[in-house]
């Protein structure tokens, strides 16, 4: 029996193999499989459920020369000894340290997947020092994978490389689990459990936001129309599902001044699984500033909700305008009161567009699609 041939994907943060569930687990019956990221208490878990073999690097997310030279080193010896056809990366700092040292180790096959692009919403040298990395990161890469159109087009307008760009499938790393994301798990007594738990009366339309309560996934502003909304709509419900990350990115006093006044507004934290919330939920509003490909978009979409999203990377290419959501532009709060104001008060049309979104992404989006594109795309490799 012919040996399997090694493949060894990199992230930063443990946390982030969760954005892929399933994958490594798939390509283990083509390849040998190992996965690297810094250590987290979510490693064990991942490593069962994947089953494959986790090696704790530590890799910081934010610039810290020494930290980041150490790390390099201890990729590099890595790669020397386990000897990969393939070292393929997912987030930013894994994708600059791991495409360099498996340049180093000379790895025949280094891909990196960019999943997210923060330079073009940066500005100064922090703006040129962001660039610069990504050109390094794709200097030392074979090939390269935008998640979605939209960040492709990025790259090429920042002129990062001049190397071939190649979406996958139709987008996103891992895509979606239609079976699981249905509403089908979800019986009308499983949704009044969680309306009567959460204290919100079966006559409220609920707004649901999922991901992290920081300021570039749009939640000043998102808070800041709540409010509005709420002084003229009575049965109306926010629930925001997600964490704070007050050092990284913090919000606005007021905003948060706002989340614990308002009666209205209800916080769940951090959850293991978002299918409950979106399942009581009537749309989904998600403001963010900036994404890659965002999983949430297309899981509330498989869930039938309507969403209201930002013209975007990612958010762009998952929401067809007044077909399956609607689409707004950054930063504009005119806009989204408008938007949440109009799925409120037209909610047969609001349930059409969740209607025609399952169906759009079940057709683009369904696990099997962009699992099957990857391989593909491993197998094509010398």
């Amino acid at each position: 029996m012919e040996e399997k041939k090694k493949i060894i994907r990199v992230v930063t943060s443990g946390m982030s193999f969760k954005l892929i569930p399933g994958q490594l687990k798939f390509l283990s019956n083509y390849y040998e499989v190992i996965g690297v990221s810094s250590q987290s208490p979510v490693l064990e878990e991942i490593s069962t459920s994947e089953g494959i073999e986790i090696i704790p690097i530590e890799l910081e997310r934010h610039i810290s020369l020494y930290k980041d030279l150490k790390s390099l080193y201890k990729l590099y010896r890595l790669f020397k000894n386990e000897k990969p056809h393939i070292v393929h990366s997912i987030t930013p700092k894994a994708g600059l340290l791991s495409m360099m040292a498996s340049y180093l180790a000379r790895v025949p096959n280094r891909l990196h997947t960019f999943t997210g692009l923060i330079f073009p919403t940066q500005t100064g040298l922090f703006k040129k020092l962001l660039i610069t990395t990504d050109r390094i990161l794709c200097s030392c890469a074979t090939r390269i994978f935008p998640e979605g159109n939209g960040v492709k087009n990025d790259l090429e307008k920042f002129k990062i490389t001049s190397k071939p760009l190649k979406v996958l499938a139709n987008g996103n790393v891992n895509g979606i689990d239609i079976d699981y994301f249905s509403m089908q798990h979800f019986s009308e007594d499983n949704q009044k459990e969680t309306r009567a738990n959460l204290k919100i009366d079966k006559k409220e339309f609920v707004f649901v936001f999922a991901g992290r309560l920081v300021k570039d996934k749009g939640i000043n502003e998102l808070i800041s129309v709540f409010n509005k909304l709420c002084q003229t709509e009575q049965d109306v419900t926010l629930l925001l599902v997600g964490i704070y990350e007050e050092k990284l990115d913090p919000l606005l006093p007021e905003t948060i001044n706002s989340i614990k006044n308002n009666p209205k507004i209800i916080e769940t934290g951090w959850v293991t699984d978002v299918r409950p919330y979106f399942a009581i939920s009537d749309a989904l509003a998600f403001p963010s500033y900036r994404e890659g490909f965002p999983n949430v978009v297309m899981q509330a979409g498989a869930m039938q909700l309507p969403c209201i999203v930002t013209d975007i990377n990612g958010c762009n290419e998952i929401i067809e305008h007044n077909e399956t959501g609607i689409i707004i532009p950054v930063k504009d709060e005119l806009a989204l009161y408008n938007a949440m104001s109009y799925v409120l008060n037209n909610q047969s049309e609001s349930n059409k567009m969740g209607a025609v979104s399952r169906q759009f992404i079940t057709t683009k989006f369904e696990r099997s699609i962009v699992w099957k594109a990857l391989l593909s795309e491993y197998k094509s490799l010398n």
